[in-house]
């Protein structure tokens, strides 16, 4: 029974049909989970936090490799169906949850220290629309996570894995970039998921950075003047900034001159060391 024919039974023995609201699309691509799972790097050292397991097409390979498997999964359904399909497993559990509402570091710290494992790590077919408030949380958190591979919309996964200033630049580019480093994996076409979705997939890596790429004076403000300076997208840098308050033209032209940047430059031309160094000026 391939993937598909295995998706379609489970479907249809459990009365399942795709959650709309929940952004669900089940994946019957044999070769993507194999690719996603053998590119996580997944050892039995490690705890694996699976996000969103749906029918558990990802968790029988991550229980297979893992040493410590934890789904979280939102849909009573699907929790269900995952108790029965994998009760035989002693590395599994599953916890019927919103992920944004777990302690994930009281987790993490209990699991690694009870079953004597290395490294914790996320795994997850993410729902688009859910995307960025769960990587947020999971680097802003500053988890004691190794890695996080996930499938994400194809939009989305260039503006994460893009390096800052590239042509993809947004905002969570800069955030990303400073917690970890992103590799593109494989893309998934919209034919390997049922239903399919409207826009294609990919499939990601973030590399928990130990130290950050840049050193800055207070992390909040940093974070804070780039969201801001994406604010108006269409205005420049200096423009976009002082519009909304942090500093005067004044000050802010003085800096940019000060660090050589043209003061008519865009946001997201900007490099994250450009972003630093006038985030500390602005502090000092």
């Amino acid at each position: 029974m391939n993937l598909y024919e295995e998706t379609k039974f489970l479907m249809d023995k459990y009365n399942i049909k795709a959650n709309k609201n929940l952004g669900q699309n089940f994946l019957i691509d044999d070769n993507v989970i194999e690719m996603a799972i053998e590119k996580s790097g997944i050892s039995k050292d490690d705890l694996v936090i699976e996000i969103g397991p749906g029918l558990g097409t990802l968790t029988k390979y991550l229980l297979e490799k893992a040493g410590r498997v934890i789904c979280v999964e939102l849909d009573k359904r699907m929790v269900n169906i995952l108790k029965e399909r994998f009760f035989l497993y002693d590395n599994f559990e599953i916890i019927n949850d919103d992920i944004l509402k777990v302690n994930l570091d009281e987790l993490i710290n209990k699991e690694k220290n009870k079953y004597s494992l290395q490294n914790a790590k996320i795994v997850a077919n993410l729902p688009y629309y859910i995307t960025t408030p769960i990587i947020m949380k999971l680097l802003e958190n500053k988890i004691d996570i190794k890695s996080i591979t996930v499938m994400i919309q194809k939009e989305v996964a260039d503006r994460l894995a893009e390096i800052p200033g590239g042509k993809n630049t947004g905002a969570i580019t800069y955030t990303v970039y400073y917690y970890g480093e992103t590799e593109k994996l494989l893309e998934v076409p919209k034919t390997s998921f049922i239903p399919e979705p409207s826009v294609t997939s990919e499939v990601i890596k973030i590399n928990i950075r130990k130290e950050p790429p840049v050193k800055v004076i207070d992390e909040k403000k940093f974070f804070n003047l780039i969201k801001v300076a994406f604010l108006q997208r269409r205005k420049t840098f200096l423009n976009s900034v002082t519009n909304n308050g942090i500093s005067t033209k004044k000050e802010l032209t003085e800096i940019l001159e000060k660090l050589n940047i043209d003061e008519r430059v865009r946001s997201e031309k900007l490099t994250i060391e450009e972003f630093a160094n006038i985030s500390n000026l602005l502090n000092k």
